[in-house]
């Protein structure tokens, strides 16, 4: 049986506006990051799944309201789809910290896995409880249609682990998972194929002129 993983970043908040790390700080949403949880709620009326899992983060749990009150959904909560602890950086900047450490941050520019920010969630830890995570959701939804919804590092380590992908590129393979946009994925016990990537929820306006 193939299960169909819809996966969804948070909405935006301040410190994601700021491109600060929000890691497991519990960070509410800005309007935009409102704005963008409606929006995914209508898609989720237009495309109904079956089952709703979140981030036990604010953050994640407030984009996925509205996707649950239009299907008639109570979602699961799963605290192992928590974003990475960020250690020293979070709430800061990347460039912040390279002002006060330049060689830690080189190093990590370099290779995110073999030198993350001090006092950080080890990556390799992250992406096998996230991937273990999407594989105890689909199994408990065999033929079915799940949305996801958690957190930019934590998901694209995660896919990197699915997919085969080294660690260490996950932040070159995959720069940024946009707040909201879906990425589908189909799951079997043995098998995870990437179907789409960053898809919006809403068609973009098309340009003046």
């Amino acid at each position: 049986m193939t299960t169909t993983l819809l996966l969804a970043r948070h909405g935006q908040t301040v410190w994601h506006a700021e491109n600060r790390y929000a890691g497991v700080s519990d960070v509410a949403l800005t309007d935009t990051g409102r704005d963008q949880a409606e929006a995914l709620g209508r898609w989720a009326a237009a495309h109904p799944v079956d089952a709703i899992w979140t981030s036990t983060l604010s953050r994640a749990m407030a984009t996925a309201a509205p996707a649950s009150h239009a299907l008639g959904l109570t979602p699961h909560r799963e605290v192992a789809l928590r974003e990475c602890d960020f250690g020293v950086v979070e709430g800061r900047t990347l460039p912040e910290f390279a002002a006060e450490s330049p060689e830690a941050a080189e190093a990590f520019r370099t290779d995110p896995v073999a030198h993350p920010f001090p006092g950080a969630e080890d990556p390799k830890t992250a992406a096998t409880r996230g991937a273990d995570a999407l594989h105890r959701i689909a199994a408990a939804h065999p033929g079915e249609r799940v949305l996801v919804v958690a957190h930019n590092t934590l998901l694209r380590l995660t896919l990197c682990r699915l997919l085969e992908i080294p660690l260490s590129e996950y932040r070159r393979v995959f720069p940024q998972l946009r707040n909201a946009a879906i990425s589908e994925l189909r799951m079997t016990e043995r098998s995870v194929g990437l179907i789409a990537l960053n898809v919006p929820c809403e068609p973009e306006a098309p340009a003046g002129g």
